[in-house]
């Protein structure tokens, strides 16, 4: 009997290994068939689930990105439902997700730095990296926005230009902590973010 295949759970095992491939040696590396290698199957395997090699790192970009963009969503819930006492807190945590604050979110971050700096000259990239930019931006708006509606925040803060502020200190000190991990640990980043959000809430 022939083996069944989950065309769905191939894709993804495909994108796991364009992302162990960027990770390990770069974008430039994730050719079809180095990918194919990296995933236990023969090019033609690949090509049978992907049209060409842009729609098979747009679809690793994807499922990097909604990974992420889970763990931010259950974050955000949890602030919602929690107590005003623990808010501070787990704002905080969700805010940590978006830096390389362990080894985990180092590798998302220096991934995701490697498709958004191709996206500039690939074009086929460009549609998802500012898609993902503008959902961070509206995710931190709408925590801002929570954080100034529960009194944690003063009420005449502007909380839009708050929101690309904090993206802009949160894309910085990724970049510097991708480059420099040495330089820039963990301690470093929860710091930085610390009096960064202390400054937003004493006005």
């Amino acid at each position: 009997m022939p083996k069944i295949v989950d065309p769905s759970a191939r894709r993804r095992a495909v994108a796991e290994a364009v992302l162990r491939v960027v990770s390990r040696d770069g974008l430039e590396a994730a050719s079809l068939r180095n990918v194919a290698d990296e995933a236990g199957l023969a090019v033609g395997s690949v090509r049978h689930y992907f049209t060409d090699h842009d729609e098979m790192v747009i679809f690793a970009m994807g499922e990097l990105a909604d990974r992420v963009e889970g763990r931010l969503r259950a974050h955000a819930d949890r602030i919602l439902a929690g107590a005003p006492d623990e808010r501070r807190a787990r704002v905080e945590e969700l805010l940590a997700e978006l830096l390389p604050v362990d080894d985990a979110r180092h590798e998302e971050s220096t991934l995701w730095i490697a498709f958004t700096t191709a996206a500039r000259t690939r074009p086929g990239l460009r549609p998802r990296a500012v898609e993902v930019q503008a959902n961070m931006l509206v995710l931190l708006r709408r925590v801002l926005h929570g954080a100034q509606q529960a009194g944690g925040l003063p009420a005449g803060l502007d909380v839009e230009l708050e929101s690309v502020r904090l993206a802009a200190l949160l894309d910085g000190l990724t970049l510097q902590a991708v480059l420099e991990p040495e330089r820039v640990g963990a301690d470093v980043l929860l710091r930085v973010l610390r009096r960064h959000l202390e400054s937003l809430r004493s006005g």
